[in-house]
């Protein structure tokens, strides 16, 4: 899926958050979006799933304007871990079963056998590890079947074993010409990965760069 950001430009009230931001995404890139709390990160990705409202011909995919598509199709998100509520008991496979309506054919079961939730699908949510947790998240935006995957600090709680699992499944995802945005700090794990890095900074100046760029 192709992204084109045309000057966008959001803020809430009277403080802009976002200014003039500009860059293209061919089908198949992969951005990861690099700043420091309150620069302007979690805001982008709210724009670019129509979670906030913003001003027509700002934001495209595959060329057609945000505003001008009623439903989202092929597009997966990964929340931060920290946006779930853990108190509510659920299973693993109640989380995906009901987001999935079609519920365990093929490509579901392709999915949970592709990040390896098999051995867990019946435990509560709240016995699992960070990255057992990812896992289940990043499986639950596969079954959109995205050409645009969103995820938002992937790594964080993750240790290092399952976070050579979430690289390694990312780098599949990239093999397979989906294209991914990221929100990670930390610039080691998406080395090897990324194509373009976004730098924002909360004093609404931006830089975006190709990967390996000075």
């Amino acid at each position: 899926m192709r992204v084109n950001i045309n000057k966008l430009t959001f803020g809430y009230t009277q403080k802009l958050i976002i200014n003039d931001l500009s860059f293209s995404l061919a089908s198949g890139d992969f951005l990861t979006i690099v700043g420091k709390n309150g620069s302007g990160k979690s805001t982008f990705i709210r724009c670019l799933l129509k979670l906030v409202k913003i001003p027509n011909s700002m934001i495209y995919l595959d060329d057609i304007d945000i505003n001008d598509i009623k439903y989202f199709r092929n597009i997966g998100y990964v929340p931060q871990k920290d946006n779930f509520n853990y108190e509510f008991p659920i299973t693993v496979s109640e989380i995906l079963t009901s987001f999935y309506v079609k519920k365990k054919d093929e490509l579901f079961e392709t999915i949970v056998n592709r990040l390896e939730l098999t051995k867990i699908m019946n435990e509560n949510i709240n016995n699992l590890s960070g990255g057992q947790i990812q896992r289940i998240f990043i499986a639950r935006a596969l079954l959109t079947k995205p050409k645009l995957l969103i995820l938002d600090e992937p790594t964080v709680g993750v240790d290092v074993e399952n976070m050579k699992a979430v690289y390694q499944i990312l780098k599949e995802l990239k093999n397979e010409k989906i294209t991914i945005i990221l929100i990670s700090h930390d610039l080691k794990f998406v080395d090897g990965l990324t194509d373009y890095y976004l730098f924002l900074d909360d004093s609404l100046s931006y830089s975006f760069k190709k990967a390996g760029e000075k």
